[in-house]
């Protein structure tokens, strides 16, 4: 646990209350979950992820959904409870159904026990794989 709290709005400088704000507008939330507030006793640290994370997470060639259950993939794949829960919770509202959320645990389990394999053994890649 940190030994610092959460900066909320109320006591936020007005360099972190304009990045809340951004934050805030583009999820359509009444408040910032606790990663930012957290964030917030770094602003430069907090601004620049909040522009990567927008940026990133944004629909493009792959849609919300998409997106949010790979980055739900990975945060499983890292166990960053945090992030699981975060992430889970954007995923069931970009789309997912609990169907989907079964077979992604299934895809994330099966990827993590045959990467291990593939490392512990050594395993050469395959000439075919580089075309």
């Amino acid at each position: 646990m940190s030994a610092r709290g959460p900066i909320e709005y109320r006591d936020a400088s007005s360099e972190i209350r304009a990045v809340f704000d951004d934050i805030k507008r583009t999820r359509q939330v009444e408040d910032v979950n606790n990663f930012w507030k957290y964030l917030a006793h770094d602003p430069a640290t907090l601004k620049r992820t909040w522009e990567s994370v927008k940026e990133t997470m944004t629909p493009g060639a792959l849609d919300a959904v998409t997106k949010e259950m790979i980055y739900l993939a990975v945060s499983v794949t890292n166990g960053c409870g945090y992030c699981i829960a975060s992430h889970s919770a954007a995923a069931r509202k970009a789309g997912m159904s609990e169907k989907m959320f079964g077979e992604l645990m299934a895809v994330v389990g099966m990827a993590n026990e045959t990467n291990r394999l593939a490392n512990g053994y050594r395993v050469p890649i395959d000439a075919a794989f580089d075309r």
